[in-house]
């Protein structure tokens, strides 16, 4: 079976411990070439990962030919311009998120692919983890009765000036970093964009960041209701409830590799009220079944499963929950449909 071949552009935590390992064991991505700004850092990870060639620059990887495809694991800020000239080396992109700082840096990508006919996504893992297709299956067949809320806590503890998650020009804070898979995965479930959004912040008066997000997401009908932070105890859940019947998503965002997901139902098809039950979905590595589907989609010429006017859809969101916080007001949608 075909492999689109992937080189990394950057040596982060996240690249070199959960998506590239991943990555290895995918049926339809190769790991061909790592960069890093450091030369020593790439040698090393590559060496360390088995990766056949290391660059001490970022433009020599995109000058690899035998490269198809770029993983940009890079900081917030660095996004739009890497994503930009990957695409414009011919290369087509799978971008950490957030995508951009912004929704107007996430249309200037959706400019830049149709000019260079190649393919981009945002890595929102989640989007295609058994888990979560099992969450919006049930939504969508009624066995939730009428969907109504969703609910959720994502947390953990980070005060290290050092840490790109806390510098602010870095597009670092809560709401950048965790709080986005609240955002996208709430649109997910509803299946529709947010009539108006609220949001208070608490900022970090060394950082300048959001080291505590609450928000509220009025899809009309729907509402969606969470806190995020990074100086808080490590906590990660998101219920769904309907007029019927609930499930929370016990690991909504980092499931463990390679172990089935659990989800707790109450209510669902023949359960009664009351009684609760544990169900699991199939095991998996989400950043690998999130290579194989973008890679499948850039060698198949089929769907990808995040496009990027989704992207500019959570983008807007973000901005407006930013614009929220500061005015201490609702913020009213664009009622643009992007699907």
């Amino acid at each position: 079976m075909t492999k689109l071949r992937f080189g990394v552009l950057g040596a982060a935590k996240i690249a070199t411990v959960k998506v590239i390992p991943a990555m290895q064991r995918g049926e339809r991505t190769e790991v061909v070439a790592i960069a890093s700004r450091e030369p020593a850092k790439a040698t090393t990870a590559a060496k360390e990962l088995g990766i056949p060639t290391a660059y001490g620059t970022y433009e020599a990887l995109l000058a690899d030919p035998d490269v198809d495809a770029v993983y940009i694991p890079l900081p917030n800020h660095m996004h739009l311009e890497w994503t930009r000239r990957a695409a414009e080396a011919g290369k087509h992109v799978l971008c950490e998120k957030p995508i951009g700082l912004n929704e107007s840096e996430a249309r200037q990508l959706v400019a830049i692919r149709d000019r260079t006919r190649v393919r981009i996504q945002e890595a929102f893992m989640v989007r295609t983890h058994p888990q979560w297709i099992t969450v919006v299956d049930m939504v969508r067949s009624g066995s939730l009765g009428e969907l109504r809320a969703i609910t959720g806590t994502f947390s953990y503890f980070n005060n290290d000036a050092a840490n790109i998650r806390n510098v602010a020009e870095y597009g670092g804070g809560a709401l950048m970093d965790i709080g986005c898979y609240f955002v996208m995965t709430s649109r997910m479930v509803v299946g529709r964009e947010p009539v108006r959004v609220m949001a208070t912040m608490d900022i970090d008066p060394a950082f300048g960041t959001d080291r505590l997000t609450s928000m509220v997401l009025d899809f009309g009908g729907v509402t969606f209701a969470g806190t995020c932070g990074t100086q808080l105890a490590a906590c990660q859940r998101i219920t769904v409830l309907g007029t019927t019947g609930r499930v929370d998503v016990e690991i909504p965002v980092n499931a463990i590799p390679n172990e089935p997901a659990w989800l707790t139902v109450e209510g669902v098809h023949a359960h009664a009220a009351g009684a609760k039950t544990r169900i699991s979905t199939v095991a998996c590595d989400q950043y690998t079944v999130q290579g194989d589907r973008f890679s499948a989609a850039v060698l198949d010429g089929g769907e990808q499963p995040y496009p990027l006017e989704e992207s500019i859809g959570n983008m807007r969101t973000i901005d407006a929950l930013f614009t929220s916080a500061r005015k201490g007001e609702w913020i009213e949608m664009m009622t643009e449909v992007i699907r």
